[in-house]
């Protein structure tokens, strides 16, 4: 094989790692919890503490979408800005989880955890920072906790990360369909023209069945819908519609010619639109007895005679109109 030949397959064996990489994201997922139990069924309610709580973040490594997990390949350094913009450092602790690996087997892999006391009204800013050498990737990570009625101050602090992500939106309250929008920094600067990774999280068992779906609906490229990709303008900003309810991670990644990529990821919890649809109000017992009335004049026109020249009752409107009823209580019922 001419030198020429092995240099092309191996820069098209680097393409391809790099279109992997991108398509299928690792994000570095912060979730509170209260217990290593119930780690995986995070809500946008657990980004919420009332005063005094002890709040426990699980740090793990991994694809979101997916619910594909990976060992941490270094301790992360994991610290929470307080409302006032105090900083506590918090101990990361490792622990074990149980989820499913790249090849869609179940096991168990090496992640963290930290606490530390909800002790002021406002939003509290975690910040972890986690380094991987087999990717490349220097990845600092922010989520805030929330705490109070309209103590609606720290969400946008900038905590110091070598690349940062500032929100223009308060990061709770959000709802499904609203747009998000924010500024990618890097060291203090706007971070131009760079890839933004947008990404939802779904539980093990939703994991499976949507990726199934869309390998059967996109064969040609499934990732397509596992990976949402934007870029920051010339002022770092970007924008993007978090269209279903659920915990999005929203990554901006520098990439420096020479050395590690940093990306900077914020995490946003998504509620349901609110308020909620209204369910049509049906009163069923109306509705039999409605019923009964069409059954009976229905009856009536079978059985009476009528006079040459008289109008007749119509029993096929009738029957329409008992037909019709009928589909409204079923639909009530469901």
């Amino acid at each position: 094989m001419t030198r020429e030949k092995i240099m092309a397959m191996l820069l098209a064996g680097l393409v391809l790692a790099s279109a992997v990489g991108i398509a299928s994201a690792h994000f570095t997922m912060i979730f509170p919890s209260d217990s290593e139990a119930t780690i995986w069924d995070v809500t946008p309610g657990d980004y919420i503490a009332e005063l005094g709580e002890t709040k426990t973040v699980y740090v793990m490594w991994g694809h979101p979408y997916e619910h594909i997990s990976f060992n941490m390949a270094s301790v992360p350094e994991v610290s929470v800005t307080k409302p006032d913009g105090t900083v506590e450092q918090l101990t990361a602790e490792q622990i074990s989880v149980d989820s499913m690996d790249e090849d869609g087997n179940p096991g168990t892999f090496v992640a963290y955890k930290a606490s530390f006391t909800v002790d002021q009204r406002g939003d509290s800013v975690v910040a972890v920072k986690y380094e991987d050498e087999g990717e490349n990737l220097i990845d600092c990570t922010k989520a805030v906790i929330h705490c109070g009625i309209e103590a609606w101050e720290g969400w946008d602090a900038n905590v110091g990360q070598k690349t940062e992500i500032l929100p223009y939106m308060r990061p709770y309250g959000m709802e499904e369909g609203f747009v998000f929008a924010g500024q990618a920094m890097y060291d203090g600067k706007p971070l131009t023209d760079a890839p933004v990774e947008i990404e939802i999280y779904h539980t093990l068992d939703d994991g499976k069945e949507i990726v199934g779906t869309a390998e059967e609906m996109f064969p040609y490229d499934p990732p397509m819908v596992f990976t949402r990709l934007a870029k920051s303008n010339d002022k770092g900003e970007f924008v993007y519609t978090l269209d279903e309810p659920g915990i999005w991670f929203v990554g901006a990644t520098m990439e420096p010619e020479t050395g590690r990529n940093v990306r900077g990821v914020f995490i946003v919890p998504t509620i349901d639109a609110f308020p909620p649809k209204a369910a049509a109000t049906v009163n069923t017992e109306e509705l039999k007895t409605r019923i009964k009335a069409v059954e009976e004049k229905v009856a009536t026109a079978k059985e009476a005679p009528v006079a040459e020249g008289a109008p007749g009752f119509g029993v096929i409107p009738a029957i329409l109109g008992l037909l019709i009823v009928v589909y409204l209580i079923k639909r009530r019922e469901r």
